[in-house]
């Protein structure tokens, strides 16, 4: 059998396209001003909304399905994940860095990555530091 042949036989073949959920703070909840959000200089609501649609027409043009889960900062977002998670399955869960990185919202992290991992137990789960390195997060696993 030829070599060359034999290594494309053993190249993966799936067409099925990868599925994200982008889990993030509405920016139009968020006080930009406030000393929580000081790592984020110059970031406004409608500049992380750009940074999303950005993020999500590059994943959808490299044939990945994209889901945004907009929460708040704690009343409802528990339920909000569990009822996105539990719609759909998900190859990877992206929980955005104003949750993340903001030390106010510890605990709302801490209550989601529990939520991802009952939910979505074989995800993948990744983080970003910014709106606009998302794409680069999700590549970095899926």
């Amino acid at each position: 059998m030829n070599p060359e042949h034999q290594a494309t036989q053993c190249e993966p073949r799936s067409t099925e396209r990868k599925s994200v959920v982008i889990i993030g703070l509405d920016p139009w909840l968020i006080d930009f001003s406030s000393p929580d959000f000081a790592a984020f200089p110059g970031l406004t609501a409608e500049q992380v909304l750009v940074d999303i649609t950005s993020a999500q027409e590059g994943l959808k043009a490299l044939g990945y399905d994209v889901q945004h889960c907009l929460i708040d900062f704690g009343q409802t977002a528990e339920a909000v994940v569990t009822a996105e998670l539990q719609r759909q399955k998900f190859d990877c869960v992206l929980i955005g860095a104003g949750v993340r990185a903001v030390p106010g919202n510890f605990i709302l992290f801490e209550k989601l990555v529990n939520v991802v991992h009952e939910h979505a137990p074989n995800s993948k789960i990744c983080f970003n530091t910014n709106p606009s390195d998302t794409l680069d997060a999700l590549q970095r696993w899926i």
